[in-house]
């Protein structure tokens, strides 16, 4: 680490520790040249989590796009928001996992889908129906008797 006042490029760790919200690790550090001390706080780097929608245009993926989707598929149900955020909040960690940097929306859906049918059924079709884009009402009865089946 370069000394921020003599730029003498070694220095030592004198104390480290955490921060209060834990997302970073501050470091007190003495230049070996100068020995001046200062400060430096470590980070995760995250890498932007890129959507690549059906018509081929990326976005940045937003868990507030999730949210908003899962709230408006179980309104009037009871589904409180912290399970809501819970959801989304489990999904981009299993994003994340998947190490890929870019993620087809439809894998989003899909996984969505898969976590509201074990929440809320209604809220399940009500997002299926958006997300699939239901034409007419024998589409709808297919997913409703498909859902039906699996549960006997």
């Amino acid at each position: 680490m370069k000394c921020p006042y003599c730029d003498f490029l070694e220095s030592k760790v004198v104390d480290s520790r955490a921060t209060e919200e834990g997302s970073s690790i501050r470091r007190r550090r003495e230049c070996i040249k100068c020995q001046r001390r200062f400060t430096t706080y470590e980070r995760l780097h995250d890498v932007p989590l890129m959507v690549i929608k059906k018509d081929g245009r990326r976005e940045v993926f937003s868990r507030d796009k999730i949210i908003r989707g899962v709230l408006k598929a179980s309104e009037k149900r009871p589904i409180s928001y912290e399970v809501v955020e819970n959801l989304s909040r489990d999904i981009e960690k299993e994003l994340r996992n998947k190490m890929d940097a870019e993620i087809p929306s439809q894998m989003i859906g899909e996984m969505i889908m898969t976590h509201l049918r074990q929440i809320d059924e209604v809220a399940y079709v009500r997002f299926a129906s958006v997300y699939r884009q239901f034409k007419d009402i024998g589409r709808f009865i297919e997913e409703l008797e498909k859902l039906r089946g699996e549960d006997h």
